[in-house]
């Protein structure tokens, strides 16, 4: 199937819309969420490969993409309520929800307040993530290490030259670096500037550090998939924190499991789309 045999749509709820690919397909529901200052896009390689056997759907959330942008409700209650009504809006039933990143712990928050409108959540390279737990942060600290790029005065040129040696730059394709582009607004005299504004990304940021995801772990009743990256070139303390915040969510969530990626960086679903494909399914079966 080609990544390009998707439909869009909008749904409005309360006061923003949110907008979706839906990649069809019959099967288990399946909600796929972006991690912070991403798009539904970043799932356009895993998305027709779990279709074949899944109904498929990702969307922007709220900030993001080609969803509404406002200045507020970026606090974990708000944009789990967001997916929650999004869900009821289109009519899925029990999906499980993969979160990537950031959106790994809105799946984590999702399964800790509504527990009976999941089948179980996989949280790739986040869910665990929890600044406020690390260990010599504090929040200016934590702000300092999470403020996003200052991408003022950056030319589309200039980013494509940035993508080409990033971590991406190994397995890096056309629709990989599209991918990554759709991340940002192109004006017409080529100049970027991302789809979720730096006030924003901060606010987000803010509620990455008053999320506490080791406090929600006995809250999750359904089965919970972590899909940890590991690679030896960036290791060090922050992964050293990683292994520890993993190992905690593992013991901690009731129906909880990990899979380790060697060699693997954060963003999983561009760099081993067809492996994470493949657990995603494993995960649907065994439920």
């Amino acid at each position: 199937m080609s990544m390009n045999n998707f439909t869009e749509g909008i749904v409005n709820i309360h006061d923003i819309n949110l907008h979706y690919r839906d990649w069809g397909g019959q099967g288990q529901a399946v909600l796929l969420l972006h991690g912070l200052a991403s798009h539904s896009g970043i799932w356009d390689l895993v998305g027709p490969m779990l279709s074949h056997n899944n109904q498929v759907i990702a969307i922007d959330q709220r900030g993001h993409g080609q969803s509404s942008k406002p200045n507020d409700g970026y606090d974990f209650q708000t944009v789990t309520r967001d997916v929650y009504q999004f869900i009821n809006k289109i009519g899925l039933h029990s999906p499980v929800i993969v979160g990537h990143s950031w959106g790994g712990n809105v799946a984590l928050n999702f399964a800790a307040t509504y527990p009976n409108n999941t089948s179980g959540i996989i949280m790739v390279d986040g869910g665990f993530i929890e600044p406020s737990s690390h260990p010599g942060w504090n929040w200016e600290k934590a702000k300092t290490e999470l403020t996003p790029p200052n991408w003022k005065q950056t030319t589309l040129e200039q980013l494509r030259k940035r993508i080409r040696t990033g971590t991406l730059s190994p397995y890096l394709t056309s629709t990989i670096e599209s991918i990554i582009i759709r991340n940002f607004y192109v004006n017409k005299l080529g100049f970027i500037r991302p789809h979720l504004s730096f006030k924003n990304h901060m606010k987000i940021v803010r509620s990455l550090w008053e999320h506490h995801p080791s406090r929600l772990y006995k809250n999750v009743k359904c089965s919970a998939l972590v899909v940890a990256a590991y690679n030896s070139i960036t290791k060090g303390p922050l992964s050293d924190t990683k292994i520890a915040w993993v190992k905690n969510a593992v013991d901690l969530l009731p129906k909880g499991n990990v899979i380790w990626l060697n060699e693997t960086i954060h963003d999983v679903p561009l760099q081993r789309p067809q492996t994470l494909t493949n657990e995603i399914n494993k995960f649907i079966l065994s439920l």
